[in-house]
């Protein structure tokens, strides 16, 4: 079975050994500050009244607040948020944010809810956990199936509850909430930043290289349009039904339109129908996995063909397959470099609301630039100087950083 946490705490480990760490830091490191599970009753529009179940984990707080997404998924379970509140720490770490790692999540499917429903359960959920919250405490934001309105409604309940509104509680808020300009773009342009540095270390010309990208939501699709208008070929997309080719490249602003249209990517003219296996495996220089977890994995890994693999979406590439493509050669930047942009705008929002700042769009996207240039150089560096994986550095990079701050 697969166990996430037991899967984080393995990681810690290895860096670990990596890095010298002695056995009580690990075994600190190891365990979670907090973890919350809470029941709370939501009444559906019928009258009738539901409980649901949620969790709030805290892993840890040595470098700032606590930090990290709330899902709403049927699949929620004590084992992912403890892992990705783990992962959270090492992800704020590595980007250089004075954050934690926290995470959160209510087991629901929101396909089955109304949205008056939905509103009262986010309300709900944040009635549950607002003793553990706070601008200087733990700071959420949206994951899988919660949204930037989801957080407004969370925002205002918690201002009720703390007799004021305090925005700066959770992130990635609507712009009318003092939510932050550049936000929607954010994780697929820094996406697009780390493929730029692996670019210029790898000496590949844009012009000649050809892109993947598997998932065309908000992450993929910015990360493939800043892509296609810096000259990559970006030769193949997928949403979650079909899978889209063109040797020649596609433009992914009109792919996404005629989506919008027809309600699908295929029959796109110009393009030929693939399978997502099929994308999957595809002789590009890079493959961008940007839709869910767990998309390579040992039975496909030996398939993959592609040059790099960049991890847009959180956890797409197994431990196992990853063993494999490292034997491979297959270089993997992992998902807490290549996805850190949109945390990194959720401090940048976090900041402002602090500190009553509006800043323009302008001023965000070369922020992020700064923050994803800098991670990327010093993984990239550290990758070279200790003959590791990517992925490797970057948590040594991220864990070494809390050990630090643990020691202050």
């Amino acid at each position: 079975m697969n166990d996430p946490y037991a899967t984080s705490v393995a990681q810690l480990k290895k860096i670990a050994e990596i890095l010298k760490l002695p056995s009580d830091i690990v075994t600190r490191l190891s365990v979670h500050d907090k973890f919350l599970e809470v029941h709370f009753p939501v009444t559906m529009d019928d009258g009738s009244v539901k409980l649901f179940t949620g969790y709030r984990a805290q892993h840890s707080n040595v470098r700032g607040p606590y930090k990290g997404g709330i899902r709403f998924s049927p699949f929620v379970n004590p084992s992912e948020i403890r892992a990705l509140s783990m992962w959270m720490t090492w992800k704020c770490a590595i980007a250089d944010i004075p954050f934690g790692g926290g995470k959160g999540g209510v087991i629901v499917d929101t396909k089955t809810l109304s949205e008056s429903e939905l509103e009262r359960l986010s309300r709900a959920y944040l009635r549950a956990i607002y003793e553990i919250i706070g601008p200087t405490k733990d700071i959420p934001a949206p994951d899988m199936y919660t949204t930037s309105e989801m957080m407004g409604w969370m925002a205002d309940e918690y201002g009720k509850l703390a007799h004021g509104y305090a925005p700066a509680v959770i992130t990635a808020k609507p712009l009318e909430k003092d939510g932050s300009e550049g936000r929607t773009e954010a994780t697929g342009l820094g996406g697009f930043y780390v493929l730029q540095n692996l670019a210029e270390r790898e000496h590949l010309d844009p012009k000649q290289t050809t892109v993947a990208v598997q998932g065309i939501g908000n992450v993929g699709y910015y990360t493939a349009r800043y892509a296609h208008d810096a000259g990559y070929r970006v030769i193949a997309i997928a949403d979650s039904k079909h899978a889209i080719k063109n040797d020649q490249g596609i433009d992914v602003d009109a792919a996404i339109e005629f989506k919008k249209t027809h309600g699908s990517l295929e029959g796109m003219p110009g393009t030929t129908a693939i399978s997502n296996d099929n994308l999957l495996t595809l002789p590009v220089d890079v493959f961008i996995p940007a839709a869910t977890e767990n998309v390579i994995t040992s039975e496909n890994a030996e398939a993959i063909k592609a040059k790099y693999v960049l991890e847009m979406a959180n956890g797409p590439v197994t431990s196992d397959a990853d063993m494999i493509l490292e034997k491979k050669g297959i270089p993997v930047i992992p998902d807490v470099l290549a996805n850190s942009g949109g945390v990194s705008v959720s401090y940048f929002e976090w900041y402002q609301n602090m500190h009553h700042e509006h800043w323009s769009k302008e001023k965000v996207f070369e922020e992020l630039k700064k923050k994803m240039n800098s991670a990327s150089e010093e993984i990239f560096a550290y990758k070279e100087s200790h003959t590791i994986s990517f992925r490797m550095a970057a948590y040594a990079v991220g864990v070494s950083r809390v050990v630090e701050a643990m020691k202050n």
